[in-house]
């Protein structure tokens, strides 16, 4: 059973492709959408804050309202629903959301290896608080990054195909959907069914990705 669960991971890994064509006639129901973001916000992020906001494209007047934004790329009305992974700029905002509940529960002494609830909150208010002005955004888009690329994953498991596109005009999104200020568009997620199966792609061979223990300085870059 454990062989059989591995290569069910595996594939859904060597099958997820990203999908420009999608079925204008199927629909994912709102509970199905509502599971695959579940899945997605299950993702790992710094200090748990979930730095992710996703807004949720899956009607037809949207779909309009979206269509010249990104660019006239026509999944985004195909596709069932379109997906805005948004990242968070002031994640330490969550931080007493978060981890409330551990803290009346009264396991905040041995939680994510700090002596004490006082010192994590502090670190992460210090961390926002004082590094460099691209600190919010770095960590918005390395943390809603990661929610993103589970989604797609949650969708193949779940048998639903995908398409990730960054071509698209954020500060017009952010105009036209009425996002605050404390969030950043990351990229949008095409999800339904492929109505043509992805185009082939060529990827480098794991030997050319890989560097061990560091690039040696003396070599060509």
């Amino acid at each position: 059973m454990l062989s059989q669960t591995k290569s069910d991971v595996t594939s859904i890994f060597r099958e997820r492709h990203s999908v420009r064509y999608f079925d204008p006639s199927y629909s994912l129901s709102e509970k199905e959408i509502k599971d695959l973001l579940k899945l997605a916000g299950s993702a790992p992020s710094s200090w748990n804050l979930q730095h992710w906001k996703f807004v949720v494209i899956n009607t037809a007047e949207a779909k309009e309202r979206l269509l010249p934004i990104a660019s006239n790329q026509k999944q985004v009305v195909d596709a069932s629903v379109t997906i805005a992974v948004l990242g968070d700029l002031e994640a330490n905002r969550n931080a007493e959301a978060v981890y409330r509940p551990i803290v009346q529960a009264g396991l905040e002494d041995t939680y994510a290896g700090y002596a004490s609830y006082p010192i994590m909150i502090g670190q992460i208010e210090s961390a926002y608080g004082h590094a460099a002005p691209t600190y919010r955004r770095d960590e918005a888009i390395r943390n809603a990054s990661l929610a993103a690329m589970q989604l797609m994953l949650a969708a193949k498991a779940k048998g639903f195909d995908s398409g990730p596109m960054v071509g698209f005009n954020a500060d017009a999104f952010v105009e036209e959907f009425n996002v605050p200020p404390r969030y950043v568009p990351i990229l949008l997620i095409a999800i339904g069914k492929a109505l043509k199966p992805a185009r082939p792609t060529t990827r480098f061979s794991t030997e050319q990705t890989i560097v061990w223990n560091g690039f040696d300085p003396d070599a060509a870059s």
